[in-house]
């Protein structure tokens, strides 16, 4: 267990030197988030008097629902870090290696992780500079990162595993391109639950990324109901786990396929 983990980290930390180099990635990856909270902010600011927000401020509201969709949006395209590598040949290469098989799935999962994480805290502050309040505090905060990590989990692994199996950039962006919008609107991410129709309410509880907003909007909320919390992040966390799961065993069928 101590290799494979090392050897992650290993292969985690290979990810983080290739975004170290590439800085402007960084900020380009935010400007989507920025338009969200500062563009849609300002233009549904009033929607909040129609009641159901648990709050006065739309800000407020959008900041968990911004950072979500950010580790939604950036997670999806992991498949394509591992479908350039096995173009390359980089992959292959690493076959010959004893290194974990895991490992060589999960770095980049891991690296993800870490940087939405980073992107998550990034974008908590520009909605505090924006005026938002978190009653929740840095515990709040803490939830709502790790709850938009999990969610990055479960769609970076099975973006691994869909890059397994079709081997197409073109399949991969278009699935992408398909679930994105969807999944976005069939949420809570813009619009209060009580606000939706009901068949929306509906689908959005069996919505991972709806999961996360519930977790993370109730424990930075002045009163957070952790029976949400928990429930909903357990939710996730066993999530995380099967897609991590399907990975690897995608990626065991590829092996033998080479």
């Amino acid at each position: 267990m101590s290799a494979a983990l090392s050897e992650t980290w290993y292969m985690t930390r290979r990810q983080l030197m290739v975004f170290a180099r590439q800085p402007a990635y960084a900020v380009i990856t935010l400007i989507q988030p920025v338009i969200w909270l500062f563009l849609f902010g300002s233009l549904f600011k009033e929607v909040v008097e129609l009641g159901g927000f648990g709050t006065t401020s739309y800000l407020d509201y959008l900041v968990p629902g911004v950072v979500v969709m950010s580790a939604l949006s950036s997670n999806m395209w992991a498949g394509m870090g591992t479908l350039e590598e096995i173009q390359r040949g980089t992959l292959n290469r690493f076959l010959t290696t004893p290194v974990s098989r895991a490992a060589l799935m999960n770095g980049n999962v891991v690296n993800n992780g870490l940087i939405t994480a980073l992107q998550s805290v990034v974008i908590v502050l520009l909605g505090l500079l924006g005026g938002a309040d978190y009653p929740g505090g840095i515990g709040g905060v803490a939830v709502l990162v790790v709850a938009s990590v999990l969610l990055g989990t479960v769609f970076g692994a099975l973006s691994n595993a869909l890059g397994m199996l079709v081997r197409e950039r073109e399949s991969i962006i278009g699935i992408n391109t398909f679930l994105l919008l969807p999944l976005t609107f069939l949420s809570s991410a813009f619009m209060a639950p009580s606000q939706m129709p009901s068949w929306i309410r509906h689908v959005a509880d069996f919505n991972p990324l709806d999961w996360a907003m519930v977790a993370g909007r109730s424990a930075m909320s002045a009163h957070p109901d952790w029976g949400d919390v928990l429930g909903r992040g357990g939710a996730l966390l066993g999530l995380a786990i099967a897609a991590v799961w399907l990975s690897i065993g995608t990626f065991r069928s590829y092996q033998r396929s080479v």
